[in-house]
Order: structure tokens, then sequence, then C-alpha cells
């Protein structure tokens, strides 16, 4: 299994709003950075993700699973790029920080951290476990 960070504005697209979701999930639309793309092609069904509330709250708010591979993405008019399904897993007990994640010197290498515009991200296995923790998981 693989690991991920997927990041929305939480009101363009919150936690709730994937919670309310279901286990029908919904696409992960509207990426238009070649990188992220890569990631998303990455992705593999059944691999999880950390959903971080991006620019209001800048928090790790829940674990999503990625219930549907790479396919077209509908809202890309030039056909370049691609989206994924996700579902709602289950929220962290605690949301866990930025500011937290780059007070932890382990944590200094996370893409979060190095690379923090690009919004859908490869986090370790060991990135995982030091992040569920933290959030009380």
């Amino acid at each position: 299994m693989n690991y991920w960070l997927v990041k929305s504005e939480p009101s363009v697209w919150s936690w709730d709003h994937q919670v309310a979701k279901g286990a029908k999930g919904e696409a992960w639309t509207g990426v238009r950075n070649f990188t992220a793309r890569q990631n998303l092609v990455n992705m593999k069904k059944g691999d999880k993700a950390f959903f971080y509330h991006s620019n209001e709250g800048k928090e790790i708010v829940g674990i999503a699973e990625i219930i549907n591979e790479a396919y077209p993405d509908p809202t890309d008019k030039t056909g370049k790029f691609v989206c994924v399904d996700i579902k709602a897993d289950k929220p962290l007990k605690t949301p866990v920080t930025m500011a937290a994640i780059k007070a932890d010197k382990k944590l200094a290498d996370m893409a979060l951290v190095k690379y923090s515009r690009l919004s859908v991200q490869p986090v370790t296995a060991e990135e995982w476990k030091m992040v569920c923790k933290m959030g009380g998981l």
C-alpha cells in the first residue's frame, strides 16, 4: 500500500463534504499540476491519503481511501489531467497542524513541508505512522 496527502480548501471541499459522500466517495477533480497529476496516476485502489485542509486551518483532519484509480478528469477540457475517486475512511482524533509537522525534525523532509503548494503528494510509511500517532490513531 502507498500513502498520499490530498489538499482542499475547506470552503471549497471540506472533510465534512467528503464524509457526506459516504461509501460511494467522490471524484478528486481539478488538479492542474503535472507533478500532482503523476501522483494521481500512481495511486492504486486501497491506498490511503491524508485529507488536508489548506489555507483555512492548515491541518490534516482525516484519512481517505482511494476507491477508483486514475481516469480522465471530466472538468478538464484539455484532456491532459486525471482524477481518482476517494472516500472518507476516518477522522483523526486530533487534527495535525502544519505547525506541529514543521516542529518535528523527523518530518522535515515530508513533501508537505518541502513542497507546500503541491496539492497531491506522496507520504512515506514512516511519515504516515508518525502523523497518525500525532493525530491520536
